[in-house]
């Protein structure tokens, strides 16, 4: 009998190993975006932790493959660690980027985002003046904005086009300010300068666009917030099985315990 409950933990612990693959994927597509390789903080949490599973599932399947009832032991305590951790994230992910900053713009299909329509917790630590310094020259080295250049030329089709937060936001100045448009990144003659501050921070500079604007402080938080949503959705599936199969795998673990007591009760009887 024990050994057909290590045999089914080691099992478990072989699809654990399966789930610990998305996990990692979504922290490497994560971390791959430009706005994320510009926040480096954001970056690797979950590729850390996906990988930690990875390791944590390896040693449990080793140890119920080979009978090591302490490995065994080891792998449940670490494992229900790293699933509380997953859960944190997922639950403090989800809360930061409930609030939606995005707005609708008549005669444009892309949107244009609002600082203060995101948490204050994102705010306040990605978009204050020390924060935003290394993320400002962070995006001015990315080809964020000159990928608008080469894909839209005239303005029908940039003003049909359904452009990232990050460029809404960074890459043009805020449609109330009513510039002409000449390419997706140069603007001239704003016929209402004073309806954002926006409109005086904007230049035409490759080097200074709109990154000292709120509009990009509000793009980039847009970014992060569509992301995040995305890969919660693959998260919360790895989750949900890495909890169904702890909680068999603790059953079976618990079951091989008494029946090698059970067995060792028998021997000194017999």
């Amino acid at each position: 009998m024990s050994g057909v409950s290590n045999n089914l933990t080691a099992i478990l612990n072989f699809i654990a190993i399966l789930a610990s693959i998305p996990i990692i994927a979504s922290g490497i597509w994560l971390a791959s975006k430009p706005d994320n390789e510009c926040i480096h903080n954001f970056r690797w949490p979950i590729v850390l932790i996906g990988f930690l599973i990875l390791v944590v599932a390896l040693a449990g399947f080793v140890g119920a493959y080979w009978n090591k009832q302490g490995l065994l032991a080891v792998y449940l305590f670490f494992m229900a660690l790293l699933i509380a951790a997953l859960l944190v994230v997922l639950v403090f992910a989800f809360v930061v980027t409930r609030p939606d900053g995005s707005y609708d713009v008549p005669g444009r299909a892309y949107k244009e985002y609002s600082l203060q329509g995101y948490s204050s917790w994102l705010r306040n630590h990605l978009t204050t003046s020390g924060s935003w310094q290394n993320i400002r020259t962070c995006l001015a080295d990315s080809d964020v904005c000159i990928k608008l250049a080469q894909n839209y030329i005239t303005a029908d089709q940039f003003f049909a086009s359904h452009i990232s937060p990050l460029q809404s936001g960074c890459c043009k100045p805020p449609t109330s300010c009513g510039f002409n448009y000449v390419s997706p990144i140069m603007w001239t003659n704003p016929v209402n300068q004073m309806a954002d501050p926006d409109c005086y921070a904007w230049n035409n500079d490759l080097s200074q666009l709109c990154y000292n604007c709120n509009a990009c402080k509000a793009g980039l938080l847009g970014n992060l917030r569509q992301e995040w949503r995305k890969a919660n959705i693959i998260l919360i599936v790895a989750v949900v099985v890495l909890i169904w199969v702890y909680v068999i795998a603790c059953s079976a673990f618990k079951n091989a315990q008494t029946e090698d007591l059970f067995n060792r009760y028998k021997q000194g009887w017999v």
